[in-house]
């Protein structure tokens, strides 16, 4: 078992991998491209990119941005207030100046968690974005979905397509699949006993049962006959579970009973 250590440097070698791919796709686009909408309602290429340059600025020690960010129609959340602010400070920005300010602000603070790597998982980082009141381990796990998730958003936009064999790519799907359990019992509403098993391409199959109070638990292996069984590549699911976009046709398959497979494929969306 791994210490909580060399847990968090984990997260943190995955989140480099992250920042490489998103700075190495976006130094590929063309001016046109930056203006591509993305698959996120209101976010343009150049939008993800300045939100991701925004976090990894304050991580890195710059300071807290403000800026009048109004009521965007696509904002339904106070912290969808907040990822705006780097949006609009970043409007007019050179498509060089915002992918230098993401690598820039991550390998300040690569050098730094390498020179002093957290130990351990609970404790809270001296600075996290916006205030939010993570441990080191939610912070480190999720940097490298939100950065990831973020790449793709570019490459569905543009056209360029990778990024899915890397160690990061699972990381993201395998975080995402954890939460698998909550969408069949509170969001799906599956009764007691119930069981959902994800077979999802690169990864080992993911297992949930209702239990007798209604949470949704992970089993520790899949059951022999269950409830419904879902079968889909990696990029299916990241899709889905990041509430992106439907599915392409017949990239689920749903063994079992087909409806409520269809009401958990619908209801997967765990992630903004």
């Amino acid at each position: 078992m791994l210490s909580d250590q060399e847990r968090l440097a984990g997260y943190v070698e995955v989140w480099w991998e992250a920042i490489h791919d998103l700075t190495g796709v976006l130094e590929e686009l063309t001016p046109e491209e930056w203006d591509r909408p993305t698959d996120l309602p209101g976010w343009d290429v150049r939008a993800v990119a300045s939100h991701v340059a925004h976090l990894e600025a304050v991580l890195a020690g710059g300071p807290e941005e403000t800026a009048e960010v109004g009521q965007p129609p696509h904002v339904t959340a106070p912290m969808g207030l907040y990822t705006e602010i780097g949006v609009v400070n970043r409007r007019d920005a050179d498509p060089d100046l915002i992918i230098n300010e993401i690598r820039e602000a991550a390998t300040t603070r690569h050098t730094a968690l390498l020179a002093d790597p957290p130990a351990d998982a609970q404790a809270r980082p001296e600075v996290v974005f916006g205030g939010v009141p993570w441990s080191w381990e939610t912070l480190l796990r999720n940097r490298p979905l939100d950065v990831w998730m973020h790449a793709q958003d570019i490459r569905r936009a543009v056209g360029r397509p990778g990024g899915m064999d890397l160690a990061v790519a699972r990381h993201t799907a395998e975080y995402l699949a954890e939460s698998l359990g909550y969408v069949l019992a509170k969001k799906v509403g599956a009764p007691q006993g119930t069981t959902l098993v994800l077979e999802m391409a690169g990864s080992e199959p993911f297992a949930f049962t209702v239990s007798g109070s209604g949470r949704g638990e992970r089993l520790p292996s899949p059951p022999a006959d269950p409830t419904t069984c879902l079968r889909m590549d990696r990029e299916t699911f990241v899709v889905l579970a990041g509430g992106r976009r439907p599915p392409a046709p017949g990239a689920v398959e749903v063994v079992g009973d087909r409806e409520l497979g269809e009401r958990v494929v619908d209801a997967m969306a765990t992630t903004p």
